[in-house]
């Protein structure tokens, strides 16, 4: 009986509630055919009650997603790659880059912590592909003098020999030792293919790219090397060969063949120079490669192909320099200053000044000054230019520059340059690179289209390898608490220009710029120190200055009059455990910031700087979990990963 009363009890009751149910949606129902607005009353609504219809459109002007990628991979369809051991190719790396677990070159597993949104695989255009074809077996490439020596050495395992050999009688003397467009084409077409088959859009974008690897003689030599990207997909950019050093030994001719590709195709290409830092000098040189003073037509053209520079990776950081920045605490970050790519000529303190970015900002407003065009107009990038396919920018999951640089307890005394002079100074190793970077682009969407257009108007930073999210707008009148409104991004375009724009014209009674500026940590990784906002500019005798301003900082330390937090963040790095505790930094950091020392007569650049609390670098990290005992002196075993804005420019009113 107590059951039967507590399912007649519970029948009543559904029955009860099922009939208020219906009785309800009847109401909603009467209620919604009352209330619900005609066509003339939606008509009559002159804006979109949505703030978010048509935002993520440029002719709304947001850029809303912020997507993580890298732009410069090599595989082991590059020379320098393929023939010391790598053997992952185009496939492995965009599936690693997707966030599968992969087998690395030397039978380890690999995965990242969280996928990437994009990647350029950029092998390098001079004999694209020749290892590939060489462990094939290719009969072509086996008919060729040079290719069958190649086959010969590494067959003995004599890799680097067989490297060696192209570099010495190939590279360094402009010189195709093979010579044949077949081989060329055959992987040109499978590298295109491949990244075809993994371009998702709105998912995961292979971007379609290579690199063109000027290096000079080894009588003068010079980091010159550009990545270029293609905007668009097979249909045009099979229509095309990569432009090899062997085709042309000048920038400039570069450009003529980017030219001829538009032209050509209809589509769209830019190039990115690489890090400064070990070109000695010549980066950012004020004469031409035919030896010619720049020009304004060299500078239009410079800033029409190449919008961006790769001011961080593997091969150091080239965003500052302790000798061209003394004031600057942060500066000596990543420092390669030994020599040139090759270790042939050792640096002096003349070429510094033209292969750091910071400086080259400066430069490029004291060349608008003289010429009405400034050629390092640039916005900021950071890509690894790892060669093992495996695109790992963080400590805790680095594996090195080449295959000999993955994780071993020895790896640190491997090679990345041996000096091709013989002066053992010269060379560095393995314990030298960093674990970087990253390319964070601000896009209307995971597209190729979206991410090269994001490229090409300069709304990208760089990262050391983590992934701080930063927003910088510039303009005249933000308010001291627009920053903390939930529509700041609004705001900011409203109000101003997004990170690599040009502040509009002053507005009347308008003193000094203000500029609106936010980071937010990494999810799996250190919180926040601060960010600071580092301007250039030229006086009116044209002598350049920069200054660093910390404009936000975490644990409620004070910034002095002067504009520094003098207190340090602190520390709270385990060496020997290769841990750390978030109990020191912010999770995120924000303000807007009014400049005190703007002078309305002259050009200065702005950008903003964002310093994590000390993590462990995978050095450390090394010795840690693999026992490596690494002797020489200097290297870091903590440092502070950081983000570094693109620019942006004041120019004057004429």
């Amino acid at each position: 009986m107590k059951n039967s009363g507590f399912a007649l009890n519970g029948r009543r009751l559904l029955a009860t509630t099922a009939t208020g149910l219906v009785l309800g949606m009847a109401v909603a129902t009467s209620g919604q055919a009352q209330l619900r607005p005609s066509e003339e009353d939606v008509a009559g609504i002159q804006k979109d009650y949505s703030p978010y219809a048509g935002r993520n459109t440029r002719g709304g002007g947001f850029a809303d997603s912020l997507l993580w990628g890298d732009t410069h991979l090599h595989t082991t369809f590059s020379m320098d790659a393929g023939m010391f051991g790598t053997v992952l190719g185009p496939e492995d790396a965009y599936r690693f880059a997707r966030g599968e677990l992969v087998t690395s070159n030397t039978g380890q597993r690999a995965q990242l912590v969280r996928p990437l949104d994009f990647l350029v695989v950029a092998d390098h255009a001079e004999n694209l592909g020749v290892p590939l074809l060489l462990a094939e077996g290719n009969a072509e490439l086996l008919e060729n003098e040079y290719g069958r020596r190649f086959y010969d050495l590494i067959q003995e395992g004599n890799g680097y020999a067989a490297y060696d050999l192209w570099g010495r009688e190939g590279m360094t003397q402009f010189i195709d030792v093979i010579d044949d467009p077949r081989i060329q084409r055959n992987t040109w077409d499978r590298q295109i293919e491949i990244a075809e088959e993994y371009n998702e859009p709105g998912v995961f974008t292979a971007m379609l790219g290579f690199e063109w690897t000027l290096s000079g003689t080894l009588v003068d030599p010079g980091n010159l090397h550009r990545v270029v990207i293609f905007r668009d997909g097979a249909d045009r950019v099979s229509q095309v060969l990569p432009f090899s050093l062997f085709d042309g030994q000048d920038v400039e001719l570069l450009w003529d063949y980017m030219q001829n590709y538009e032209d050509l195709t209809g589509g769209e290409v830019l190039a990115i120079p690489h890090n400064g830092n070990v070109s000695n000098g010549k980066m950012f040189a004020l004469e031409r490669m035919n030896g010619e003073p720049i020009d304004a037509e060299y500078a239009a053209m410079r800033m029409r192909w190449e919008p961006l520079v790769e001011t961080t990776q593997i091969k150091g950081d080239s965003e500052a320099h302790p000798f061209l920045s003394p004031n600057d605490e942060f500066a000596d970050y990543g420092t390669w200053d030994k020599a040139d790519i090759g270790g042939i000529i050792p640096k002096t303190p003349e070429m510094l000044p033209f292969e750091y970015t910071r400086t080259a900002l400066q430069i490029g407003l004291q060349q608008f000054m003289k010429l009405g065009v400034n050629p390092f107009k640039m916005g900021m990038i950071g890509s690894s230019d790892s060669h093992t396919a495996l695109s790992t920018t963080r400590d805790e999951n680095f594996f090195g520059k080449m295959d000999t640089g993955e994780p071993s307890p020895d790896r640190w005394k491997s090679y990345v340059i041996q000096a091709f002079g013989g002066d053992e100074a010269l060379s560095t190793f393995e314990y030298d690179v960093l674990a970087s970077g990253l390319a964070g682009v601000w896009a209307t969407e995971n597209t190729r289209e979206a991410i090269f257009d994001a490229m090409k108007r300069k709304e990208v930073y760089a990262t050391t390898g983590t992934r701080i999210a930063v927003r910088f707008f510039g303009g005249w009148d933000y308010a001291e608490d627009d920053a903390y409104r939930p529509d700041v991004i609004d705001i900011g375009y409203a109000k101003g220009v997004p990170m690599g724009g040009d502040l509009e014209p002053a507005p009347e009674g308008a003193t000094a710029p203000v500029f609106m500026v936010g980071a937010l940590k990494d999810a799996w990784w250190g919180n926040l120190d601060r960010i600071q906002i580092v301007k250039g500019w030229v006086d009116t005798e044209g002598e350049r200055h920069e200054r660093i301003f910390d404009v936000a900082v975490s644990d409620g330390r004070e910034i002095g009059e002067d504009g520094r937090a003098t207190t340090e963040v602190g520390n709270t790095v385990d060496v020997e455990n290769a841990t750390w505790t978030n109990t020191i930094g912010a999770p995120e950091l924000r303000t807007v910031w009014t400049d005190p020392d703007f002078d309305p007569s002259v050009p200065a650049v702005y950008y903003a700087r964002v310093l994590e609390i000390p993590t462990p670098t995978w050095q450390a990290y090394d010795e840690a979990r693999l026992g490596a005992d690494m002797t020489p002196e200097g290297i870091p075993r903590f440092h502070q990963e950081r983000a570094y804005t693109s620019p942006i420019w004041y120019t004057p009113p004429e």
